[in-house]
C-alpha cells in the first residue's frame, strides 16, 4: 500500500461512508497504519492512499513502539470544537511541504470503530490538529487549501514541481 502524491485525483474525492465492519477493512486499517509508520507520519486517511473511505489512523507519537496510542477512526464527525490555533503542518501526499494552518485545539467527535461500534472521544492541542487534518483528507480537503494567500504563493514553485512530477509518471 502505497501513499499518494499531489496532484493524485484520490486527494480530492474524498471517502465515502464505511458500511461493512469486517475482517477486509480490519486488514486495510492494518496495511495504513504500517505505511504511515514507513512514511514516518503521525496520520493517513483512506483517500491518502486511493481507498474511497471514511476512514483514517493515526498515532500522535509516530512511533510503532508506541502501539497503545494508535487509533483507527470510521466515519469521523466533529461534534464540537472549541478554541483556534495556527500550527506548523506537513503532509506525507506532499513532500517537502509545510505550511501554517488554522484548526481548532479542543475537538469533540464521534466515529465508529472497526467494529462498526459507535464512539465519542475529546482530544486537544497536537492529537486535535492530526484528527482535523485527517478528517479533510475524507472530505476531499488538502492542507494546503487552508494556507494563508502568503503561504500559497510561498509553497506555489513547490506544488508545480509536485505537479509536473505527477504529468512525467502518468
Amino acid at each position: 500500500m502505497d501513499v499518494v502524491i499531489y496532484p493524485d485525483p484520490s486527494l480530492r474525492r474524498g471517502g465515502a461512508k464505511v458500511e461493512t465492519f469486517d475482517d477486509e477493512l480490519k486488514e486495510t486499517a492494518k496495511q495504513m497504519i504500517e505505511a504511515m509508520y514507513r512514511q514516518r507520519g503521525v496520520g493517513l486517511a483512506a483517500p491518502q492512499v486511493a481507498i474511497d473511505q471514511a476512514l483514517l489512523v493515526l498515532n500522535p507519537t509516530g512511533d510503532p513502539a508506541d502501539a497503545d496510542q494508535e487509533m483507527v477512526l470510521c466515519n469521523p464527525k466533529i461534534i464540537s470544537k472549541k478554541g483556534k490555533e495556527w500550527g506548523e503542518e506537513g503532509c506525507l501526499s506532499f513532500p517537502g511541504i509545510y505550511g501554517e494552518v488554522q484548526r481548532a485545539t479542543k475537538i469533540v467527535i464521534s466515529y465508529q470503530d472497526l467494529d462498526g461500534e459507535e464512539k465519542e472521544t475529546r482530544a486537544e492541542d497536537f492529537l486535535a490538529r492530526v484528527i482535523q487534518h485527517e478528517m479533510d483528507h475524507i472530505d476531499g480537503v488538502v492542507f494546503t487549501d487552508r494556507f494563508s494567500s502568503v503561504e500559497k504563493l510561498r509553497v506555489k514553485p513547490k506544488l508545480e514541481a509536485l505537479e509536473e512530477r505527477f504529468k512525467t509518471n502518468a
